[in-house]
């Protein structure tokens, strides 16, 4: 597996890829919908922050995940968006996505991240796999995640050493 950093040819790929993934977890626990569960633009904003670093993940040049993240001045990070094509998941590829980041960004303080109250795969993730904290449940407003109902986010904070 590798890396690369995301091309603007690629965009488009990258943008399928992780609604395909979220849309798995989502599927997973409400069913079957037609509703896009991350939508295009919210992904487009989390590439053009400012400090966002993108990438795409391969095996045998094929794309099987993604990552964006944002480097803040301050070395206190945030991970935007991290995703495994469902037909890769459970196989390491996330948690070699994000030990990635951890060497690439070594400067790192504190990251932060976040993810919907109902993908238990994502919270297993980042408590058990990539040891962040949980540091606040909340309900997100009309300007943050869309797709979840509005019933809420848990967020993740891990202080590096």
């Amino acid at each position: 597996m590798y890396l690369k950093e995301l091309e603007e040819k690629d965009v488009e790929l990258f943008i399928r890829l992780n609604q395909d993934s979220f849309q798995k977890g989502y599927e997973a626990y409400f069913g079957k919908t037609n509703e896009i569960i991350i939508p295009r633009e919210d992904i487009l904003h989390s590439l053009n922050c400012k400090g966002s670093k993108t990438f795409l993940c391969y095996e045998d040049d094929i794309a099987i995940g993604g990552v964006c993240v944002v480097i803040n001045e301050n070395n206190s990070n945030e991970l935007h968006l991290l995703f495994v094509n469902p037909k890769y998941q459970s196989k390491g590829v996330g948690y070699f996505i994000w030990k990635e980041m951890e060497k690439m960004f070594s400067d790192t303080k504190i990251w932060h991240t976040c993810t919907p109250y109902f993908d238990r795969r994502n919270i297993h993730f980042y408590v058990n796999k990539c040891k962040f904290h949980i540091i606040e449940y909340s309900y997100v407003n009309e300007e943050g995640f869309v797709g979840d109902g509005n019933l809420g986010m848990f967020e993740f904070e891990k202080i590096m050493k």
